[in-house]
């Protein structure tokens, strides 16, 4: 157990690094906007590059975690990032700003990469979902710490030191990182072909994507897209004859997991485009300040903190499906309620609102996390917490070019969104719903046969 705590801690430390990293940057953005002296629009690009890097390289190092051990990329990956966060200080231009962000995704990808891999071999199988839900709370809680930390930074320092505020997890993490596992290692060469198709695929679909949203060349946008999808066609097809692929498809062939995956997906795709639009509609539609969209907002986080601990203690003794269809049930009616809000709501009137909604992903994401990889084959559960890292990044990343989309054509501020996400809600309801099949239900089976017997003590 002493020893176990360690392992823990390394996981937390390593999870917050990750998460502030991704989320402080945007407190910062019109700062560095006016000292590097571009325009507003281009410095957006500090925040997307980051999570473009992420989406493209997080099953790659997956798949690298396997070979050179999960626990020795881990490490690497917060190294990375403390190097590159040093380099923000001599940023005298936004290009190399952007690079140096890019390189900060880097070392953050290798950590997120491989850490739902290490908590399974952290916890032992009748804990593995408290584990998740420690792991939620950790992102919950960082999620929120970020943009007071990101304001409290700038309010007595120069903006380099907001990226430079996350490098004390990343050294407390390295400080524990001793007692992190050494999971065993494959032998096989890495394909670093699939790699570069895996990383080109994510990354010219979502770019093209983005760039069509923020109205670029449409001609140009379509094209990208498309050679993303020709070299993703390319990509799974050379895939689908690996015996331990870098896109685990052999995973997804799996209706249990692929059924995960999908209702992560849509979750994730539903609460980011509320995130994003709500407070264009509480300060357009509603008049509210500011520092009352942040009070209102300030449920979510809170109820995440609090429900996802639970909800991934009672995975260790409920069905996924079960837990996850009653949580996306709990987010559909959260959802309708802040679509149609009073005329003059109060305060109190959108905050339970929130805490309500919230509650219900919460629900749904620790045991769908637990049972994506508790259900893989231990030797496969790098491959599975790519995966679910992956699905969390992509999801979060279309919800935002969702709602940048909804703003763009004039309806991001009004009743829709609450609708469209209370719309995806109940899609991955059905998926957890679907879940329930005793023809699905096997790989509980394949849990208890491919979880490690051995556990850190």
């Amino acid at each position: 157990m002493p020893r176990r705590l360690a392992a823990i801690a390394a996981i937390s430390f390593g999870t917050a690094l990750v998460v502030l990293d991704g989320a402080i940057a945007t407190v910062a953005l019109p700062t560095i906007a006016a000292d590097l002296g571009v325009e507003s629009s281009s410095v957006v690009g500090v925040v997307t590059v980051y999570q473009l890097i992420l989406v493209m390289l997080l099953l790659p190092f997956s798949g690298l975690g396997e070979r050179i051990g999960l626990k020795r990329l881990f490490q690497i990956g917060q190294l990375v990032f403390t190097v590159a966060t040093a380099l923000c200080f001599f940023a005298g231009s936004l290009p190399f700003l952007l690079i140096v962000r890019a390189a900060q995704a880097v070392g953050a990808a290798a950590v997120l990469s491989v850490a739902s891999a290490l908590i399974r071999s952290i916890y032992p199988r009748d804990q593995l979902g408290r584990g998740m839900g420690i792991n939620s709370v950790v992102v919950s809680i960082s999620a929120a710490l970020a943009p007071s930390l990101g304001g409290l930074v700038l309010s007595v320092a120069p903006w380099p030191w907001v990226f430079a505020s996350a490098v004390p997890f990343a050294l407390l993490s390295l400080a524990f990182g001793r007692a992190l596992p050494d999971v065993g290692r494959r032998l096989e060469p890495y394909d670093v072909l699939s790699a570069l198709l895996c990383a080109l695929m994510f990354g010219l679909i979502i770019g093209g994507i983005e760039s069509g949203v923020h109205g670029d060349s449409p001609v140009v946008s379509i094209a990208v897209v498309l050679a993303g999808l020709a070299i993703g066609a390319v990509f799974v097809r050379r895939q689908q004859g690996e015996a331990k692929p870098i896109l685990p498809v052999d995973l997804l062939a799996k209706p249990v997991l692929a059924l995960s995956t999908l209702g992560a997906f849509t979750a994730f795709l539903a609460s980011m485009t509320i995130f994003v639009t709500l407070p264009f509609r509480l300060q357009m539609g509603y008049g509210m300040t500011p520092s009352e969209v942040g009070a209102v907002i300030a449920p979510w986080p809170l109820t995440m903190m609090l429900v996802a601990p639970l909800s991934g203690w009672l995975s260790d003794r409920y069905p996924a499906g079960i837990l996850g269809s009653i949580g996306m049930a709990i987010a559909f009616c959260g959802l309708l309620t802040l679509a149609f809000l009073p005329a003059e709501p109060s305060l109190f009137d959108i905050g339970w609102r929130m805490a309500f909604s919230s509650a219900g992903f919460a629900m749904f994401l620790s045991p769908n996390a637990r049972l994506v990889v508790g259900s893989a084959p231990i030797d496969r559960a790098a491959a599975a917490g790519g995966l679910i890292a992956t699905t969390r990044m992509l999801g979060q990343t279309c919800g935002a070019t969702l709602a940048a989309a909804l703003l763009a054509v004039g309806i991001g501020a009004t009743l829709t969104p609450p609708l469209i996400a209370a719309g995806l809600a109940l899609v991955a309801g059905v998926c957890s719903l679907a879940r329930l099949r005793p023809s699905l239900r096997e790989p509980k089976k394949e849990e208890a046969d491919h979880f490690p017997s051995a556990t850190v003590r």
